[in-house]
């Protein structure tokens, strides 16, 4: 029945457009990152200097100054919109996004209490958001072990564990210097401002690594859709499933964390986005890293011109997009209930 649905030409038309549309729209909005700023910058000549082209002080903003926060936005948007692919399958819940359950709060836990040690090289910082990211999730799934793991339990678990490691952090940036509290207070917003290029590799390698697990167990964690039973019936271990897809998840949000500091609503919206776009049952993993990479990108676009030249944290505009989308899902999914 599924590769009948599949080899609708209706349909694959459809996941076609929503492609191309998508990959449009990302590349617009890239292209608006390079060219846009307190210089601007026409689209002709942002595209020649990426190739090295025109006056050297275009190539330098173009390619030294904005083109690695383009980039960043593009992986880190992936990361996020896969991360929360995963989870929302795992939890079967729309809401089971790594921001809802703590794990984003986590991973930020950690990166803090490392700042705290005296440690600032990125390795050290994405070792402690990491190695936080999976306290977090251990602490998380392990509560709601007892409820079978169902989709509502994790989610209100992973509520109650993001507001005591809310107040843990405080205590931690309230024992930072000035410098360094102000900067992590900044930095709890979720920003893409002062992004160093170092970043990019380490991004692109967590983004490399969680797509081939991500695509290696594909088939066993959508059919984690259909309930433990039915997926233990089909050859899958459900435990070992849910746990791989876990830390592949809390691997890639802490490192996107590591980056940029806590960014909500993308690992929230991105898969259930996706999931209408490409009308599918079980979410896209690959269509919800390119729509995390779109919002992503949009949204620090939209951050960094909105008040310019005042440059906003990327994360304002998304808290302020998803609670617009969080309260459509909650009433949309009231509605469905009656």
């Amino acid at each position: 029945m599924t590769s009948a649905i599949r080899a609708h030409p209706s349909l694959r038309r459809r996941r076609a457009v929503a492609w191309t549309v998508c990959a449009i729209v990302l590349a617009a909005v890239s292209l608006g990152t390079l060219a846009l700023g307190d210089l601007g910058v026409a689209p002709g000549d942002a595209l020649a200097a990426l190739a090295g082209r025109g006056d050297p002080g275009t190539v330098l903003v173009v390619r030294e100054w904005r083109l690695p926060r383009a980039v960043l936005g593009l992986v880190i948007g992936a990361l996020l919109g896969l991360s929360g692919a995963l989870f929302q399958t795992v939890t079967r819940n729309p809401l089971g996004s790594p921001d809802i359950l703590g794990f984003s709060v986590g991973a930020f836990t950690g990166v803090l209490l490392v700042t705290v040690a005296g440690a600032t090289s990125f390795i050290a910082l994405t070792g402690g958001a990491v190695a936080g990211g999976l306290v977090a999730a251990v602490v998380v799934f392990g509560l709601s072990a007892r409820g079978g793991l169902r989709g509502f339990t994790v989610v209100i678990t992973g509520i109650g564990v993001t507001a005591m490691l809310g107040a843990v952090n405080v205590v931690l940036v309230l024992r930072l210097d000035d410098v360094r509290a102000r900067a992590a207070a900044v930095w709890a917003t979720g920003s893409l401002n002062g992004v160093d290029a170092a970043w990019i590799l380490p991004a692109g390698v967590a983004l490399v690594v969680g797509a081939v697990v991500v695509a290696a167990g594909a088939p066993a964690l959508q059919a984690l859709e259909f309930g433990d039973d039915r997926a233990a019936g089909l050859g899958v271990r459900p435990a070992t499933a849910r746990w791989a897809a876990m830390v592949a998840g809390v691997g890639m949000i802490s490192v996107a964390t590591a980056v940029t500091g806590p960014i909500g609503f993308v690992a929230l919206a991105a898969p259930q986005i996706a999931r209408r776009l490409w009308h599918t049952g079980a979410i896209p993993f690959g269509a919800s890293a390119l729509i995390g990479a779109a919002l992503l990108s949009a949204s620090d676009l939209l951050a960094s011109r909105l008040l310019a030249p005042a440059m906003l944290p990327t994360g304002l505009v998304t808290v302020c997009l998803g609670g617009v989308y969080l309260a459509w899902l909650l009433t949309r999914r009231q509605k469905e209930d009656r």
